[in-house]
């Protein structure tokens, strides 16, 4: 079953400020505000936990799901917005997005329960589906091919920005108005994303065609995501039968989908983007990568809480040395790579971030940032993803084939959040494990001695090595199909 749709209205942007040189930059910077705020409602989200668990009384399992279940959201509507931009037009669905994401923020901030507050999450996670599927390709066709290193350094610094302010501001508030706060502090962000996308954004070019868009493949692939979100997620609960089932519900439901959509002529998503080596890479490699910078986040988030016994300033303040590094070298790894290529900044940057999880998870201080090889560490973290993060992103974007870009920028997000997701999958279920294995204690933290927990977040550190080793691969599996081809 498909629907012919054809493109929405939309406002033109003001005359003065498209006429200006400059214009493709301010574009960019509307895309840098979303951006912003994401990372910056994710981060503070990660410092907040340890005050949900308290507060709610409830355990390391259910709070974990006040993160996922805006991942799980955001991952099963993406490739669906996706396609509808291309129908419909980008500027509304993308301005909808910030209206939507604000929303949520305010009605999470009302939340009288956990499970409002989840599920006030997913509907924030329907909004950054709107932007996420937009994001990167209006950025894309903002600017020139040479200048798309530049662009996605701009974007990587932005999200540093975000994930930066988070901590810091999220330890203030937590420490002085409370967590819901924490929520409401990106609504103004929001709305200045809605008057500045209104006003700036390029009119989607009108083809005059109505397009199909294909209902049945989105009804089998939405909550086929969902359903491996979950069952990710619930990894870390040790439920053996909800992993299952939701397990069966995806393999049941991701057959289907990929069949119908290798003979549709308008698919939901071109399966065939990933038959280019160095585009599948580059996602492996986007997912990979904020994986690894996520599930440090939340592995430290309790080590430094739960730990160290730090305030939530100060445990904010310690977290913010990885982002603010990213936001320092993503926009000169993004100029270099317009020079040199990918292939040794990609590599130079994991091999960094190895090298930071081997010291942090041996060193019997390392979790202290008080001490200067824990903060080093960190900080060459933060150095290692700001030099992989922009030149992979520009690379996978320029490896789709001619006339997918489209679908290639909604592909890279929806990659990046499920990166996100794995991440905070591996890192709970690591540090959980480790908890009951150590001390019988897994539910709550709050139950645990601090040297146990200095222990567990210690060894759980050692599983994020996969990812730099994943990452690292993947970069040198697009590099190596790049130079084939």
């Amino acid at each position: 079953m498909q629907k012919t749709l054809r493109t929405l209205r939309e406002p033109a942007p003001l005359e003065w400020i498209h006429a200006m040189h400059a214009y493709p930059w301010f574009v960019v910077a509307v895309t840098c505000i979303g951006a912003f705020i994401g990372q910056l409602d994710a981060s503070i989200v990660q410092l907040t936990l340890p005050t949900l668990e308290r507060d709610f009384h409830a355990t390391l399992a259910s709070v974990s799901w006040v993160a996922i279940g805006y991942l799980l959201a955001y991952a099963s509507t993406l490739p669906v917005f996706a396609r509808l931009s291309e129908i419909l037009g980008r500027k509304w669905l993308y301005i909808g997005g910030y209206a939507v994401f604000t929303i949520a923020s305010f009605l999470c901030g009302f939340a009288s329960d956990l499970q409002a507050l989840i599920a006030y999450r997913l509907l924030q996670g329907i909004g950054g589906g709107l932007l996420g599927s937009n994001s990167l390709t209006i950025l894309a066709k903002a600017v020139e091919p040479n200048q798309r290193g530049r662009a996605m350094g701009l974007f990587a610094a932005a999200q540093a920005v975000g994930i930066s302010a988070g901590p810091v501001l999220g330890g203030v508030l937590l420490g002085s108005v409370g967590w819901r706060w924490v929520f409401w502090v990106s609504v103004p962000f929001g709305l200045a994303g809605v008057v500045f996308g209104w006003l700036v954004l390029p009119q989607t070019i009108q083809s005059g065609e109505s397009k199909q868009f294909d209902r049945w493949g989105a009804v089998l692939l939405s909550p086929a995501l969902a359903a491996l979100v979950i069952s990710l997620s619930e990894l870390g609960t040790w439920r053996p039968e909800t992993v299952m089932l939701t397990m069966f519900v995806a393999v049941i439901l991701l057959p289907p989908f990929i069949w119908r959509e290798r003979s549709r002529e308008s698919p939901l998503i071109d399966l065939k983007l990933f038959r280019a080596a160095p585009f599948l890479g580059g996602v492996i490699g986007v997912s990979a990568s904020y994986a690894l910078l996520y599930a440090m986040f939340f592995i430290m988030s309790f080590a430094f809480v739960r730990g160290s016994h730090q305030s939530t300033v100060s445990a904010g303040l310690h977290l913010s040395t990885i982002p603010i590094m990213i936001g320092i070298t993503a926009p000169i790894s993004g100029r270099l790579y317009e020079k040199f290529g990918s292939r040794i900044l990609t590599t130079a940057g994991m091999a960094l971030c190895s090298v930071a999880i081997v010291v942090l998870a041996n060193g019997q201080d390392g979790m202290d940032p008080g001490v200067v090889t824990g903060a080093g560490a960190l900080a060459l973290f933060g150095i290692g993803l700001g030099i992989y993060i922009a030149p992979n992103n520009a690379a996978t974007m320029e490896a789709a084939p001619d006339g997918r870009n489209a679908e290639a920028g909604g592909l890279l997000n929806l990659m990046r959040v499920l990166g996100c997701m794995s991440g905070i999958v591996v890192a709970s279920s690591a540090l959980t494990w480790r908890l009951r294995v150590d001390t019988g204690f897994a539910k709550r933290t709050l139950d645990v001695p601090t040297s146990e927990i200095l222990s567990a977040t210690h060894q759980a550190l050692w599983p994020l090595l996969f990812f730099s080793v994943l990452a690292g691969g993947a970069a040198l599996l697009r590099n190596r199909a790049a130079t084939r081809t």
